[in-house]
């Protein structure tokens, strides 16, 4: 009996030998797929990285167009603003002179009208 004994604990020990093969082997594929998927996962996120920071420097550089064109518009503006000022100032001078010569040639029309009345 001791030989039978022997060879069901032989057996016993092959069969839990051979469970314990079969569950390394299988959490070292589950470790493995863990690496893969972690890695692919990683790759994904550089790549949006990668691709994010290009979107920003471009962006960036779009901001910074704007910006001069937009100091550029306030520095037209300034002068347009200039310009308007002393065209309003000048058509505001013209328009006394305006009322001046107005005046004055009213005034010389009686004068004229009065002479004229005078001589007949």
């Amino acid at each position: 009996m001791s030989t039978v004994l022997i060879i069901i604990i032989v057996i016993a020990a092959i069969v839990l030998i051979a469970a314990v093969v079969s569950l390394l082997r299988r959490r070292a594929a589950e470790r493995e797929a863990e690496r893969r998927r972690l890695a692919d996962e990683a790759s994904a996120h550089r790549q949006q990285a990668d691709s994010n920071v290009s979107r920003a420097s471009e962006l960036g550089r779009e901001a910074e167009l704007h910006k001069r064109q937009a100091d550029e518009h306030a520095a037209q503006a300034e002068e347009h603003a200039a310009a308007a000022g002393e065209h309003a100032e000048k058509a505001s001078e013209l328009d006394e002179s305006t009322r001046t010569a107005g005046k004055a040639a009213a005034f010389h029309d009686e004068q004229a009208a009065e002479r004229e009345e005078k001589l007949s």
